[in-house]
């Protein structure tokens, strides 16, 4: 399926990255989206500021990346596009970058002409792929026309691994990928978390499920195994606001409102 094509957007059903559109303000989400979102908001007010953070942490990370010399990055579980795009930040610090994103949401097919937009110098690119079958994106012509896989990639998984439950063996996922990559690699992770407020986050995950969607937060330590096999680079997992921030220091309080971790991880 190519982008611009023919496709059914389910506007009856929410989706999750509709719904974390809605999150952020855009304007690309529907009625059953917004009312799912809703129900969320009115449990976890600070939905809003994780949706926020979890940009802000994304672009930093982009442009840390980029200063280390990475310049080949597979974005797994894209959303809709939201400028700064990824493509954007990395090819602004190196405008050489290549990027390949990679989501099954058919609204995001529809925009993905937009993440597609390259500098002369690099090059964007956008594979219809599911992440739960790992080998469809390593695979993917599109992806071996835009990255070359003996040389260092930055995987990203933001926001994406609380909706990939245990029984469809998320760990392994995970390892696959990586191990698809070269070493050098990065891996970048972001993940909503029951450790600082577990009953709102419980109910959080009751209103995900019983709208149909896969839904599963983990603690710290579940976090930190996905990373088991990588060297994690200072300062860890922490809260996505307090990894390298580039602004004023957020009070305390604001880490339950996100109720997220973060992580970034080399590849040896």
């Amino acid at each position: 399926m190519e982008p611009g094509s023919p496709v059914d957007l389910q506007k009856d059903q929410p989706h999750t990255a509709r719904m974390y559109d809605y999150y952020l303000g855009g304007k690309d989400h529907y009625r059953a989206d917004r009312e799912a979102a809703e129900k969320v908001v009115g449990i976890w007010p600070g939905v809003r500021a994780a949706a926020r953070e979890n940009r802000a942490f994304i672009h930093r990370v982009t442009r840390f990346l980029a200063n280390e010399g990475i310049r080949q990055f597979l974005d797994i579980g894209t959303g809709i596009p939201t400028e700064p795009n990824l493509h954007q930040v990395a090819q602004q610090v190196a405008p050489d970058a290549r990027i390949v994103y990679a989501d099954n949401d058919p609204l995001v097919l529809v925009h993905a002409r937009a993440l597609m937009v390259s500098t002369p110098e690099g090059r964007t690119n956008y594979v219809s792929a599911d992440v739960t079958k790992p080998e469809t994106i390593l695979d993917a012509p599109g992806l071996h026309e835009t990255l070359d896989l003996t040389q260092p990639v930055a995987l990203s998984l933001n926001a994406l691994f609380h909706f990939v439950p245990d029984e469809q063996d998320a760990y392994g996922i995970v390892d696959t990928l990586m191990d698809g990559l070269a070493p050098g690699s990065y891996l970048v992770m972001t993940h909503v978390t029951p450790d600082f407020d577990p009953a709102a986050i419980s109910t959080v995950v009751d209103i995900y499920r019983g709208s149909g969607l896969s839904c599963q937060v983990r603690t710290r330590d579940e976090f930190l195994r996905f990373f088991r096999q990588l060297e994690l680079v200072d300062p860890g997992v922490q809260v996505p606001h307090r990894w390298r921030p580039d602004g004023v220091e957020h009070p305390k309080k604001v880490d339950a409102e996100v109720s997220a971790y973060a992580g970034v991880a080399r590849k040896q």
